[in-house]
Parts: structure tokens; C-alpha cells; sequence
């Protein structure tokens, strides 16, 4: 059912939005040059996947957790889309692709080890990785590995068709503060 769900949201959002993808794409290609960003991820079980994102940060930023990130690093329109949380847009087609889903853990990088090891022992990486969830509605970040696989695998063991719409509806009301950075 969530499946279900992740495809029809994602299309109308790829396709409601698109006006605003045009102007967010233009808009980070004069600011920054290259408005999006792609990057290696780990998705459901442990099998990488291209992520999409507006770029936040200036081209060449080593690949690193976001609460690692040096924060002049991070663009004047980086901060925005951030602060908005515009940047996450494209990762809708993540969703419709079915890389991702709207809710579950966020998907870590190959390097993020510790977590790696922690989500593998409790099963997380069974699920599809999400843009938002029970982690990020309780302001959990990936500088904390072993309360963030904990957390993942919490909302995972008893995951409903209400719990998706409440961690989007949580996020949206903007307690889906995500992984901090600078």
C-alpha cells in the first residue's frame, strides 16, 4: 500500500512542481553553476543507488554527512534550499523510481560506517530509505549512529499505513528538521 501511495504522490508532486523545479534548476545554475547534485547512497538491502538533490554546496565538497560539513562550504542559496528544504525536491524521482520511499531511514553514504554496521544489525536496511521519518520528526541525525538505527528500527517494527502519513504530515507541519548541518 505505502508503494502505492510513494508512486501517486511522487508523480503529482513531480508534476505539480515542475514550474517550481524549472525556477529552483535555473536559479541554482546562475548561483552555483550546477544545480544538481548526485550522489551514491545506500538503499534497501545495502545496494547503492543514485540520489538527486538541488545542489546546496559548492561544487567539489568532499562527500560526507551533513553534520560534518564545513559551513562555508554551503552556498547563500544552498542555505536557503536547506533552510526550505527545497534541496530534497528531486528526490521524488528517487520515490517514483522506487529507490526510495517518502517515509523511512534516510539513506546514509558508503563511508558512514558505524551507521552501516548499526542499521545492518537491526534489520533497517530491509526497507527502502525515505525522505522523511520517525528520525527527523524527532530531530535524529547521523552524527549519532547508534540512536539513529535504533530509532530507524523502532518505526520500522511497527510501521502502518497511518505512521506514513503522520511522519509526512509532521515534516510538512516542519518537525522534519533532518540531518543538521552548518
Amino acid at each position: 500500500m505505502r508503494r502505492f501511495f510513494d508512486v501517486l504522490f511522487s508523480t503529482g508532486g513531480l508534476i505539480l512542481g515542475g514550474p517550481l523545479f524549472l525556477v529552483l534548476w535555473i536559479a541554482g545554475f546562475f548561483t552555483i553553476g550546477s544545480p544538481l547534485f548526485l550522489q551514491t547512497r545506500v538503499g534497501r538491502h545495502q545496494k547503492p543507488f543514485i540520489l538527486v538533490k538541488f545542489r546546496t554546496m559548492k561544487p567539489g565538497t568532499p562527500s560526507m554527512g551533513s553534520h560534518m560539513v564545513n559551513a562555508a562550504d554551503i552556498t547563500r542559496w544552498g542555505r536557503f534550499l536547506r533552510r526550505t528544504k527545497l534541496d530534497e525536491l528531486p528526490q521524488l524521482w528517487n520515490v517514483l523510481k522506487g529507490d526510495m520511499s517518502l517515509v523511512g531511514p534516510r539513506p546514509c553514504l558508503f563511508n558512514q560506517e558505524e551507521l552501516i554496521i548499526e542499521r545492518a544489525q537491526r534489520g533497517v536496511f530491509e526497507a527502502r530509505p525515505g525522505i522523511t521519518g520517525l528520525a527527523q520528526t524527532r530531530a535524529i541525525d547521523m552524527s549519532t549512529p547508534e540512536l539513529l538505527a535504533e530509532t530507524d528500527a523502532v518505526m520500522l517494527a511497527d510501521f502502518r499505513i497511518s505512521c506514513y502519513f503522520r511522519y509526512i504530515l509532521l515534516t510538512i507541519a516542519g518537525r522534519g528538521q533532518g540531518d543538521r548541518a552548518p
